[in-house]
């Protein structure tokens, strides 16, 4: 997964003005840079988020060719129990008819059962799953996202990432599904990057305020893949990072560009009643990936996008599993 990483390939926004104005910036250091890249080439790729169904998936669709956007990876927020085998297979169809990735949330989690501490100031546990039965409801949905063709699950627990992987080690579920940590319990520096690494994650979300040093950081000490929101919704800060998008690659690559939307109401769990402003974010979040797109063009940093269709993410690092 390691590759040859300039550290001065793409121009820097406004670099030439500020230079004639004596305003330049240090130069760059190539020892900031990462070191790694997809399988089969490339240092990054993208993710449309919070596809909530398959009219959802025909607007994102449908917006990406019309702008011209490169999908590698299409996420769900609800959960698989919020859709209909029906609705699974439906979108299961038409993203491989596209080569691009599913990926779907697993089962129960702690912000919408009983618990209370979620609501207190503290937030308790956050996502994680509450107890067996939680953790049972997320490998229900696995097992039947995998049967119906998913390939990617989505998932907000340590323990549930642990028990997924083992379950596809020991093919419960099929070998070459992938595992990807949601931001809401991504971590914030290289030894918790590396645990989830070794606990069976395939890509991991951090949190979108992480500095260009933390991505270094992290980088020093693992390969696996990154997704970070470039711009964030609003319960996960709100931050647009766009004019940054070349130098998070830069530092973070292997990297998932990930197109999300501020100032947007939550459509967790979605629901018809919900479908006007889900369908409208849903369009607006390709045009956004379209803005950060264009602005790595710009830059002339777009030349490293990993090819359409590849999904894998390399040998990892993982914990041993006992018999």
């Amino acid at each position: 997964m390691t590759t040859d990483a300039s550290a001065t390939a793409a121009r820097r926004p406004g670099e030439q003005a500020l230079t004639a104005l004596g305003l330049g910036a240090p130069a760059l250091d190539p020892a900031d840079a990462s070191a790694h890249s997809f399988p089969g080439g490339g240092r990054w790729r993208t993710e449309v988020p919070s596809c909530e169904g398959p009219e959802a998936l025909a607007v994102i669709l449908k917006e990406a060719s019309r702008l011209d956007v490169p999908i590698h990876r299409i996420s769900q927020g609800s959960g698989v129990w919020m859709l209909t085998d029906a609705e699974i297979t439906e979108m299961v169809d038409a993203t491989a008819e596209r080569d691009i990735e599913l990926c779907l949330f697993t089962g129960p989690r702690g912000t919408w059962d009983i618990g209370g501490s979620t609501r207190t100031d503290s937030r308790g546990g956050g996502l994680r799953a509450r107890g067996h039965d939680a953790v049972a409801g997320c490998v229900e949905d696995a097992v039947r996202a995998t049967e119906l063709g998913v390939k990617c699950l989505l998932v907000a627990d340590e323990g549930v990432l642990w028990t997924l992987h083992r379950a596809r080690q020991t093919g419960l579920i099929p070998a070459d599904t992938t595992l990807k940590v949601s931001a809401l319990i991504g971590p914030v520096n290289p030894a918790a990057y590396a645990v989830y690494e070794r606990l069976g994650a395939d890509s991991v979300n951090v949190p979108s305020d992480l500095t260009l040093d933390h991505l270094t950081e992290i980088r020093r000490v693992s390969g696996a893949p990154m997704d970070m929101y470039i711009e964030a919704p609003d319960d996960l800060g709100g931050y647009i990072r766009m004019y940054e998008v070349a130098e998070l690659v830069r530092r973070g690559a292997p990297l998932y560009l990930k197109f999300g939307l501020s100032k947007a109401p939550g459509i967790y769990p979605y629901g018809h009643h919900m479908r006007d402003l889900t369908l409208s974010t849903a369009r607006e979040r390709v045009r956004r990936g379209r803005l950060a797109l264009d602005l790595l063009a710009r830059h002339g940093a777009d030349g490293d996008m990993a090819p359409l269709g590849t999904r894998l993410p390399g040998e990892l690092n993982r914990f041993d599993i006992q018999s």
